[in-house]
């Protein structure tokens, strides 16, 4: 009979591995830039390489997938010139991110919903989970933040 409990030991509790994460990246706070440089740069080279080129089966315009990818690329680089060059000052330069990080988002979602009526269910699928996957990283962010404060008053 179903119990409703997992007894698998292997099976992954989702809040506790955030968590443990979040640890992990707080102890190791330049990671942070690097993931989020390597995730912008990961968006600058699809939106040129791959949504450019197919851009009718997307439906957004070219231009418009040129302007976010410039947006991507000068994320892509400033994260990575934290990563590599921060020494001092972690968190007003993550914090720096997570607004430019939500400024994308919303850039990208008003461009979706401006060219919603050309866009396609694949470039509508693809836009909408760009913005979820930064959003998640801009979460990680904030936890990142409050937890480093948190130990800066202890």
């Amino acid at each position: 009979m179903f119990s409703g409990k997992c007894n698998r030991p292997y099976a992954i509790s989702m809040p506790g591995h955030i968590k443990r994460m979040i640890k992990a990246l707080t102890l190791k706070s330049k990671t942070v830039f690097l993931i989020d440089s390597v995730g912008a740069a990961l968006t600058a080279i699809l939106l040129i390489a791959v949504l450019k080129p197919f851009h009718e089966i997307f439906g957004m315009p070219r231009e418009t997938l040129t302007l976010l990818s410039i947006v991507a690329s000068l994320l892509a680089i400033y994260s990575f010139s934290c990563f590599v060059f921060s020494d001092n000052n972690r968190q007003k330069l993550l914090r720096t991110i997570i607004v430019a990080n939500i400024a994308y988002c919303i850039l990208t979602a008003g461009l979706v919903i401006y060219f919603y009526n050309s866009l396609t269910i694949l470039g509508l699928t693809y836009f909408v989970g760009e913005i979820l996957i930064i959003s998640v990283l801009v979460y990680i962010e904030l936890k990142i933040v409050k937890a480093n404060r948190q130990n800066i008053s202890k």
